[in-house]
Order: structure tokens, then C-alpha cells, then sequence
């Protein structure tokens, strides 16, 4: 009946244009300005793939297929109303962990119905199957640790486990050979399943040696990884659209993790082989002396008497939701007079470019946002800056202490400014686990409270 419905020829037309539509959905999405018309080529690209492949001659029971579709839409629809801005870091870490599982459960049935292969065909195949296995294992136990950490499940930390690198070597090394013996066995079941376990284990080890100042990064990633995994499960499913589009998500995942890496001084082979978590020893009992506090009064007679201000969002502000009247705040100040930008770190939140989409949320003008290199040099000519809910991205221990867990990595150096205002609920450490000296400095003030609240309250009193 389906042969009737629709031909090859005009299922591998649509799966074309729909990988096409998915490369301009990554254009599109590459800058604020057009990321919503990349939104919709994305859309469309997706619905265009799900009609053909359910049209596709070769598919049987599509009554299951379009069950499951349902089904899926439904929880995906409930999870986009459900879920904040600030638990989607931690929704995309479990979206990853579903594209695994799906490739491992891909990577099973296609040895369990591998037809007649023989020879070297067969033997391709079962590198295939290795291959999607693995990677997908490492995918869905990674993003589940990744996952636990943004939720605050799993301790930040780096798991510091006795000779960790050389144990991730001898993981790496053992699954190669059980992939050769498996093929060489022409596909020998227990050799598989002793790798699966492996590859679960070391995706696991793999994360969870990653301290939370680099989960950013991390889940970035495992974005990558999950593109591989799609494009292995396409190899065995003889999908050339999957093959394409997750090509597309891991070449892309990877770059944005080389980018991201680069601008933290951070090695890309570091992230691959999860040795981020360095061999550090945080002092919890080192006296930085005392903290200056402040109100909201004193802040906006501060504000008013400025002609420049610098403000540097972190994860507390997309936590408190103060985007909002933030924003309500700068346009106060510019009406003023007084010259307002954002500084905004490569990892400020819990994803990249969270911050961005917080502060396009609330309707702030993009042009007032900068990234954090064009905005370094000119703290020392800025009157106030405003950190609110940041913490380790201005955190000048990274830049003088070697043996901070974020040692070396770039921050905005906030602290060369004339004032401070530090927005904090409490002097806790940040995500990273370590104090920032920053909020014990002579030129810095701390606002306690819930930022949202904090932030009104200077617009009242402007």
C-alpha cells in the first residue's frame, strides 16, 4: 500500500530538502537577530523528514510509529510549557541522554537483524553496531551525570578517582579490542555486551571527573556526541537523512566546544578525555577578610552619580528571574543619560548563550550586549558594574591563584572597575565550589537578597 503513497525517488527528495532546511535552521540560529526564522526551517525540516519516513515503502506498522509519534509529542509539548529558562540546560543534558539510549537500542536490533551479510559487508556492519553502541552508551550515562550536576542531584565536583586518566585509557583501548574480536567472531553477543558495559561506565567516569565550572562545555559536548550517535545509528538504519543531520549536530557540537574551550583556555583533547578535574586542593579555611554591605538606596544614588556602567549576569539572575526588571533598570539609567552595556562571560549560566537568550527574553536591545573580550579592556574606565548572581566568571582567583579548580580560565575582570556591586543571597561559594575574592575587595559592595527583589528596589529608588 505504501509503494502507492509515495516512491524512493521522491523519499530521498524530501529527505534532502529537509537536510537542507536543517542547514539553514543552523544559520539562522547562529545570531539573535535570525534565530527565530532558523526556529522555523528547523521545524519544518523535522516535519518534513517525520511524513516522509512514515510514507516510506519500506516502513510497516505505522500505526505503532504515529502511537509513539503522539506520545512524544504530547510529553514534548508539556515539558516546553512546563520547564523554566533556567532548567533548560538541564533538559537538554536529558534530551542527549535519549538520543544514546535510542542509538544503543538502534545499535542491538541491527545485530539482532543483520539479514544475510556475509563477508566484508557483514564485517562493516558489525564495526557499525560497535561503533553506534558505544558512542551511544557514553552519550546516555554522560548527559545522565551531566544532568545530575545542573540539577543539583550529583555533587559539582570533580571525581577525583586514583590514576582516572589511565583508567579511561585502559577503557578506550579494552572496547577496541572487544570490537575487533566481535568482528573477527562475526558477532559474538557476549563480546558486545561486555563493551556496552564499558562504554556506560567510562561515559559515566567521563563526566563525573568534570568539575561544574565547566559543564557548559560539557554538555556541549555531549550535544556532539549525540550527533555522532545519530549518525551511527543512520549508518545502520541505511538513513541518509540521519546520517546527514547528525553529521550536522556533532560537527557543530564540536566546534562550539573547540570555540568555548579556546576561550577558557581550555584544552579540547582535555574535554574529550574528561580531564578538566585537575589535581587541586580548594582552602575552605582561608580568611579574606571582611565584606562591605550595601542597600538598594545607596545603589541608585551610586547609578545616578555614574556615567558608566557595566552589568555582569550570571546564573543567580536567571534563577531569580530579575532579566525583567534589569532590563526596566537600564532603561531608566539610559534615559538618564548614562551609558549602560552587558558583559557577558562564554559560560555564564549553566549553557552557552543562556545569558543572551535571558536578556533577549526581557527585551534588551542586542547591541548593548557584549561578549566578554570586547568589554575587558574597559573596566577601568567604567564607574559601576552590577554582578548579579555571577560568581566564578568574575572571580579573580582564576587569573592569580594556580591552584584554583578554575585556574587559568578567562574571566571579566570586573574588579578593575571604580565600584563593585555584588548581588548575592549569601556568601556561599559559586557552582566552581570556591570563594571569590572579589566581594572582600576595598572597591566592592554586596547587595544581599533575591535578585528580582534587589533590582526593584533600586528602580524604586531611581
Amino acid at each position: 500500500m505504501n509503494e502507492t503513497i509515495i516512491s524512493e525517488s521522491v523519499l530521498n527528495g524530501a529527505y534532502f530538502f529537509a537536510a537542507i532546511l536543517f542547514i539553514f535552521s543552523l544559520i539562522g540560529l547562529s545570531k539573535q537577530e535570525s534565530a527565530e526564522d532558523g526556529l522555523h526551517y528547523g521545524i519544518a525540516g523535522m516535519v518534513i523528514a517525520l511524513i516522509a519516513t512514515v510514507l516510506n515503502p519500506d516502513v510497516t506498522n505505522v500505526q505503532y510509529i504515529l502511537i509513539a509519534m503522539v506520545i512524544g509529542g504530547l510529553i514534548g509539548t508539556r515539558l516546553a510549557l512546563k520547564v523554566e529558562m533556567t532548567q533548560m540546560p538541564e533538559l537538554v543534558a536529558m534530551l542527549h541522554s535519549f538520543v544514546g539510549l535510542a542509538a544503543m537500542a538502534v545499535g542491538f536490533n541491527s545485530y539482532l537483524d543483520h539479514g544475510q551479510m556475509q563477508g566484508m559487508i557483514l564485517n562493516i556492519h558489525l564495526v557499525e553496531v560497535c561503533l553506534g553502541i558505544f558512542i551511544g552508551a557514553v552519550t546516555f550515562t554522560g548527559s545522565i551525570v551531566a544532568f545530575g550536576k545542573l540539577r543539583g542531584i550529583f555533587s559539582s565536583k570533580s571525581l577525583m578517582l586514583p590514576h582516572r586518566h589511565k583508567l579511561n585509557l585502559i577503557a578506550g583501548l579494552v572496547s577496541i579490542g572487544l570490537m575487533i574480536y566481535f568482528v573477527q567472531q562475526e558477532g559474538h553477543m557476549n563480546a558486545l555486551l561486555v563493551m556496552t558495559v564499558i562504554a556506560l561506565v567510562f561515559g559515566w567516569h567521563l563526566v563525573a571527573s568534570i568539575g561544574g565550572a565547566d559543564m557548559p562545555v560539557v554538555v556541549s559536548m555531549l550535544n556532539s556526541y549525540s550527533g555522532w550517535a545519530a549518525a551511527a545509528a543512520g549508518f545502520m538504519l541505511g538513513n541518509d537523512l540521519l546520517i546527514v543531520t547528525g553529521a550536522l549536530v556533532g560537527s557543530s557540537g564540536a566546534i562550539l566546544s573547540y570555540i568555548m574551550c579556546k576561550a577558557m583556555n581550555r584544552s579540547f583533547i582535555s574535554v574529550i578525555a574528561g580531564g578538566f578535574g585537575t589535581n587541586v586542593v580548594v582552602n575552605t579555611d582561608q580568611d579574606y577578610g571582611e565584606y562591605t554591605e550595601t542597600n538598594a538606596v545607596d545603589v541608585a544614588e551610586l547609578l545616578k552619580n555614574a556615567k558608566t556602567v557595566m552589568i555582569t549576569p550570571g546564573y543567580g539572575m536567571a534563577v531569580a528571574q530579575a532579566q525583567y526588571p534589569v532590563y526596566e533598570m537600564t532603561k531608566r539609567l539610559i534615559d538618564r543619560g548614562i551609558k549602560v552595556r552587558f558583559g557577558i562571560h562564554p559560560v555564564a549560566g549553566r549553557l552557552p548563550g543562556h545569558m543572551n537568550v535571558l536578556l533577549a527574553e526581557a527585551k534588551v536591545p542586542y547591541d548593548i550586549v557584549m561578549e566578554m573580550d570586547e568589554v575587558n579592556d574597559d573596566f577601568p574606565e567604567t564607574d559601576v558594574v552590577l554582578v548579579i548572581g555571577a560568581n566564578d566568571t568574575v572571580n579573580p582567583s582564576a587569573l592569580d591563584d594556580p591552584n584554583s579548580p578554575i585556574a587559568g580560565m578567562p574571566v571579566l575582570e570586573v574588579w578593575n572597575a571604580k565600584h563593585v556591586i555584588g548581588f548575592k543571597r549569601s556568601m556561599n561559594p559559586g557552582y566552581a565550589g570556591v570563594q571569590n575574592p572579589l566581594f572582600f575587595k576595598d572597591n566592592t559592595s554586596m547587595l544581599f537578597g533575591d535578585a528580582k527583589a534587589s533590582v526593584d528596589d533600586i528602580v524604586k529608588a531611581l
